[in-house]
């Protein structure tokens, strides 16, 4: 669980400091990777590879919000709801949050590595490569001609077709 102060000016100009709690369960990251093809890692790759703002804003908005919760008093249950997470996304802290992600990539890694439950770091460190500090940008795309696919074995064929659906590979005449 991530706990996050908060600072921004709220709508009467004051400066104003709340604690926000973030977290993302096994089963919600299992639900993350596999709601994209490849997994989360993968299509995060991508996005970054081709330079898609749009998309990296809506993965980081979906990460933020789903992750936002209420910690119970007893601290054994963290309460998610929609009502929670349209509250939040209607505050300038929501705001100031997502300006700083989208704007700062160690305070992004930071996020996210604190959202992600403890005891899973290999698969967080598949989402965000925390020793470069940036997502790794996916290697060249093999390329495949005509004839090196009409020579191929049964094998090679299904290879080449999941690295063709992933993106792995390329069609070339």
């Amino acid at each position: 669980m991530l706990k996050k102060t908060i600072t921004y000016k709220d709508f009467d100009g004051d400066e104003v400091s709340e604690d926000h709690f973030f977290h993302l369960s096994k089963a919600e990251l299992i639900e993350l990777e596999m709601s994209h093809q490849g997994g989360l890692s993968a299509a995060l790759q991508k996005i970054v590879a081709a330079e898609d703002g749009a998309s990296i804003i809506r993965e980081f908005k979906k990460i933020i919000l789903m992750s936002y919760g209420k910690r119970s008093e007893d601290g054994k249950r963290f309460v998610k709801t929609q009502a929670l997470r349209d509250e939040f996304e209607s505050t300038e802290a929501y705001s100031a949050l997502f300006v700083e992600l989208v704007t700062d990539t160690d305070s992004a890694i930071e996020f996210v590595n604190g959202v992600i439950p403890q005891n899973m770091a290999e698969e967080a460190a598949k989402v965000v490569n925390t020793d470069l500090k940036v997502i790794e940008t996916p290697p060249e795309p093999r390329i495949i001609t005509r004839q090196q696919f009409l020579e191929m074995g049964n094998e090679e064929v299904i290879e080449a077709q999941r690295q063709l659906a992933n993106g792995e590979a390329e069609w070339a005449d």
